[in-house]
């Protein structure tokens, strides 16, 4: 670690311990022990500090369980967790089985009344979800649709946006509302009834509020906070609703952040994921181990999978890449365009028994000798 780099750290601590309360003589044996600390954190240099790593993770993972759920927050949504969440992170799999948002409110809105308002302008809401019957009229040959009037008002939905979300979603329809019903008469010369039920099941997949894929949407008080938990993520059209306190928002879909809050961001989570999901199974990994595998994944700007399309497949070294998977095809490769290794790394130098260069293999000693004087033999 570069040793500005630590300074600026050490300067921050320093700063918050000189805020505290603490006596003079308490302050200088924590600042004290803050640097002992540090310094006890260095690694050598020619450190394996990759392949420590990826033993530091990979070994306590394999203790982890295959339960694929859990209960977040204790609300009652299944979220992908243990070692199927952990290969989600690891092969940067463009979005997660189960997609969830964790959403703070701006103060003046952390009531229960408006986290409740915001919470239905995010779920989705299809027709389906707000009526109470659909049925045909063979006498007029139209489908009749009843709305769930309590809903209705609660999700502070007009029957008239309702008509216009069905114009725009089917064409050739006509709408009309009566009372709690809407009629939906097709523009079409010789109306079936096949027609009409195919509209009928139409109907009820129209999207009428909120944001398509959030499915739900739960209110959870958190201490003093208001806070929402989704099952589907889209911080994009999220954070365009007011009252969301776009910093803090959070979710597990890494490329979604990265898209959003930028790469940096996206580095951030996949440490927070990786951890969170280790600390749920009772494994306690360094997060400095964490911070090389989410800086290497991010290194090129990109999210890159741990794996034979991502770092692994994009090494330079031949022997390296053929040693992980699909070793003919990289050799035959190799062998067609010339490549050589330079073997760098230790992967290679263990396949061809050399000593790798790390640790004591790193440097070379070289030692002339001085030239040893002999003593010329006494003349008689």
């Amino acid at each position: 670690m570069d040793e500005s780099v630590v300074q600026d750290v050490l300067g921050l601590y320093e700063e918050k311990v000189d805020k505290s309360d603490l006596s003079a003589k308490e302050k200088s044996a924590l600042k004290k022990s803050l640097k002992d600390k540090y310094n006890e954190m260095y690694y050598d240099c020619g450190d394996a500090i990759g392949v420590i790593a990826a033993q530091s993770i990979s070994e306590p993972a394999t203790q982890t369980t295959l339960r694929s759920y859990h209960r977040a927050a204790g609300i009652g949504l299944n979220i992908t967790q243990g070692l199927p969440r952990i290969l989600e992170i690891f092969d940067a799999r463009k979005a997660p089985v189960t997609p969830a948002m964790k959403i703070y409110l701006q103060k003046e809105f952390n009531t229960k009344e408006k986290s409740v308002k915001i919470a239905s302008s995010i779920k989705e809401t299809d027709l389906k979800h707000i009526i109470v019957s659909d049925s045909l009229d063979l006498g007029n040959m139209t489908v009749e649709v009843e709305l769930d009037k309590k809903l209705v008002d609660k999700l502070s939905i007009e029957p008239d946006k309702i008509v216009s979300a069905v114009k725009r979603k089917i064409k050739n329809l006509n709408g009309s509302i009566d009372g709690n019903k809407i009629i939906f008469e097709m523009n079409k010369d010789k109306v079936t009834v096949k027609d009409l039920q195919t509209l009928r099941f139409k109907l009820r997949d129209v999207h009428v509020k909120g944001i398509k894929g959030v499915t739900h949407c739960i209110v959870d008080k958190t201490g003093k906070d208001f806070v929402l938990y989704t099952l589907g993520s889209n911080l994009g059209k999220v954070s365009k609703i007011e009252g969301i306190d776009i910093p803090r928002m959070v979710s597990n879909n890494i490329f979604e952040i990265a898209d959003t809050f930028g790469i940096e961001a996206a580095r951030t989570t996949i440490v927070s994921e990786i951890t969170e999901t280790l600390r749920a199974q009772g494994v306690d990994t360094d997060v400095r181990h964490l911070l090389l595998v989410a800086d290497t994944m991010t290194q090129s700007g990109d999210i890159q999978a741990i794996g034979r399309y991502g770092l692994s497949g994009s090494k330079s070294s031949v022997l390296a890449r053929a040693n992980f998977e699909e070793t003919i095809k990289h050799l035959v490769d190799a062998a067609v365009h010339g490549m050589y290794d330079e073997l760098n790394g230790i992967v290679e130098n263990v396949m061809i028994g050399k000593t790798a260069r790390v640790g004591t293999g790193l440097v070379d000693i070289a030692m002339k000798a001085a030239p040893v004087k002999v003593a010329k033999e006494n003349k008689k």
